[in-house]
């Protein structure tokens, strides 16, 4: 067993022999502990034929394991405690947690070893979640703000895995059978495919000891590799027709990976222009127009590509005047970029969320899980911090040349139209 002196001060990192990470960070003021356990596993690993696997797995975990046989079994074991039980399923990665109070940090490993390890998978359970899963892609088909997204994915990366809902379709959820679920679990679902991040008032040696003495014996294998993004097919606006009473807009243009070194100058451009009510665009639509109720932005980063986003829903007869004044804002943080009392209030926006966030055991548990599965490494708080303060005004005036490209521009639209025509006349040539 492999174990690695820790880079950071405010984490500890194993490795067993059969490749399963253990990550933890010790914050001996807490009351909770809180353990995560990801999965290299996603929508960006599945073929098209088999979209909205890696979430149908995810749903059918919780619903029996060998000690646990029971959905209500599972929930039970952690609600009687005052804890909390969870999973999500994203493009790059199936994450599984449990926070609870810190005596029972055993019970929530325990919890999360029967998950991934001895689940029932039961037929007639998986027919019952299939039909939750549709009732989940038909809840989305009715939220036109959900909807947006997803059609502004599709025209950024066509036919690729990042362009598709993560939960599929209604014709691949249908078509997904228990061959397919048992397969997809056997290949990702291995250790060194995993791994374990935990949070509190904890010993890294103890809970090494307790993870080894549950999962030592689990052999490794060779998992999927995730399915690299490719660009767009020239297509840059896409409208789809629903008798909605606002319409609904996303513009967007391609943006930089997870571990680009401008990650942070990008994400201070999404403040500056959309994140927060003294925001660019919400100045602009809101309070001097009084256009529209929402808008915002935000940066979208993935393992090889991103995305810069701009969301609005608006009145359908003012969908034009609100699309130009984003356009025209875009615009100008292109061309003559942020001012120095703006990326001063980015700057400590963004360090405070992350220092606010780092006081709860949930959120350091997926702080360093997370990066420790998507980028190979953690950065400690004070490093992020660093990189954040190293961010100057020409960064950030030079990402936004590079980046805000008028040719690049990508536009959804979802509301009561029949025709691109008046929203696609718009975009930059």
């Amino acid at each position: 067993m492999a174990i690695d002196s820790a880079v950071e001060p405010f984490y500890q990192r194993t490795v067993l022999p059969n490749g399963l990470r253990i990550l933890t960070s010790t914050m001996p003021a807490t009351h909770s502990v809180s353990v995560s356990l990801y999965v290299g596993a996603g929508s960006r690993y599945e073929r098209a034929s088999e979209a909205g696997v890696s979430h149908f797995v995810e749903h059918l975990l919780f619903k029996g394991t060998s000690k646990y046989p029971s959905a209500k079994e599972v929930a039970e074991a952690i609600d009687g405690v005052g804890g909390v039980l969870n999973g999500g399923t994203d493009r790059e990665y199936t994450v599984y947690y449990i926070k609870a109070a810190r005596p029972h940090m055993d019970l929530a490993l325990d919890v999360l070893f029967e998950l991934v390890r001895r689940p029932l998978m039961d037929p007639g359970e998986m027919e019952k979640e299939r039909k939750v899963i549709l009732e989940e892609l038909a809840m989305v088909a009715d939220s036109p703000a959900q909807l947006v997204d997803l059609l502004l994915d599709s025209i950024l990366w066509p036919d690729n895995p990042l362009g598709r809902d993560v939960a599929g379709t209604e014709e691949t959820v249908k078509g997904i059978d228990r061959d397919m679920v048992m397969g997809y679990l056997a290949q990702q679902y291995v250790p060194n495919n995993i791994l374990i991040s935990v949070a509190g008032n904890i010993v890294h040696e103890e809970v090494v000891a307790a993870i080894k003495s549950a999962l030592g014996d689990w052999s490794s294998a060779k998992p999927a590799a995730w399915i690299p993004a490719v660009g767009g097919n020239g297509v840059r606006c896409a409208v789809k027709y629903k008798s909605t009473e606002q319409a609904h807009l996303s513009v967007a243009v391609p943006g930089i990976p997870l571990n680009h070194p401008d990650r942070h100058a990008i994400q201070f451009l999404s403040v500056v222009l959309g994140e927060g009510m003294s925001s660019r665009l919400f100045i602009e639509l809101r309070e001097k127009r009084g256009l529209v109720y929402d808008v915002h932005s935000y940066a979208a980063h993935f393992l090889d590509t991103g995305a810069f986003n701009v969301y609005t829903g608006v009145d359908p007869k003012n969908a034009v005047a609100a699309l130009i004044v984003v356009l025209a804002e875009l615009g100008r943080l292109r061309e003559d970029g942020p001012t120095t009392e703006e990326l001063t209030k980015a700057r400590e926006l963004s360090k405070g969320r992350l220092m606010l966030r780092m006081e709860d055991t949930r959120n350091v548990s997926g702080w360093i899980g997370g990066q420790e599965l998507l980028m190979g490494n953690v950065r400690s708080i004070e490093e992020a911090v660093a990189e954040m303060d190293a961010v100057t005004l020409e960064d950030l005036q030079r990402v936004a040349r590079e980046i805000i490209d008028p040719s690049k521009l990508h536009l959804a639209v979802v509301g009561p139209y029949r025709s691109d025509k008046k929203f696609a006349a718009l975009l930059p040539a």
